[in-house]
């Protein structure tokens, strides 16, 4: 007496087959996690880039550097006469017209250098500088990434972890971060002592685990700005 073989996938094929198809999944899932982060970097860059241009603009039609925003909903400079009312805050994107969030959707940092930003005892060729942007070299060292108190101002992103930024929903994301010193030294300095390194996801890397941004703007190509456009000196 013939059987008639039984048509169909048994458990053991199908189970096979979720297993492969579950591999595929996963494989696909990592590379495009890394293309969307990607993607928030390079956005990052752009809006910081362009906030960087934006400042020299007005410092081109003003003779002076913005403030800090007055506060993460109010993006005008904060300023009370000729002086700012801090020297450390959000960028004041109103004031310059450029984006207000970073490629993760948090506000951007900006620190200015108070003699740049008085509007009335205009900076000069000889007007001293007062922030410093130090990295970490291949022995994990700090060592100076710009000149000893060089930088009139700088623009930060506090990158995809986002410890110390303010969300566009007006949230503090408070920092989270276990033995990232120099994550904290960009929190904590009162933007006057930046750092600026590549990422790494590593807590045991020298100055911890770092992702944030830093954009700074070299007093040289502003000077040269300045002379070519006749503010300077």
């Amino acid at each position: 007496m013939n059987h008639r073989r039984q048509s169909g996938f048994t458990l053991v094929e199908i189970a096979i087959v979720l297993l492969i198809v579950g591999l595929m999944i996963g494989g696909m899932i990592a590379p495009l996690s890394s293309q969307l982060e990607q993607k928030k970097i390079n956005d990052t860059r752009a809006a910081m880039e362009e906030a960087r241009e934006a400042l020299f603009g007005y410092a081109l039609r003003n003779g002076y550097l913005p403030c800090p925003a007055i506060s993460s909903r109010n993006g005008q400079e904060d300023r009370t006469g000729s002086a700012c009312n801090k020297r450390y805050g959000y960028l004041p994107w109103a004031t310059l017209g450029v984006a207000r969030l970073d490629g993760w959707n948090n506000l951007m940092g900006y620190t200015v250098t108070p003699a740049f930003s008085d509007s009335v005892l205009l900076f000069t060729l000889k007007t001293p500088r007062d922030i410093t942007v130090a990295t970490r070299d291949a022995g994990g060292q700090l060592v100076a990434a710009t000149g000893v108190n060089d930088i009139p101002a700088a623009v930060i992103s506090f990158g995809g972890n986002g410890y110390g930024a303010t969300s566009a929903q007006n949230t503090r994301i408070l920092d989270a971060g276990v033995g990232n010193l120099d994550e904290k030294t960009n929190l904590q300095s009162g933007g006057a002592a930046l750092i600026a390194r590549d990422p790494s996801t590593d807590p045991r890397a020298a100055g911890g685990a770092f992702d944030d941004m830093v954009s700074w703007i070299s007093p040289n190509i502003l000077y040269n700005r300045m002379v070519a456009a006749q503010r300077l000196p």
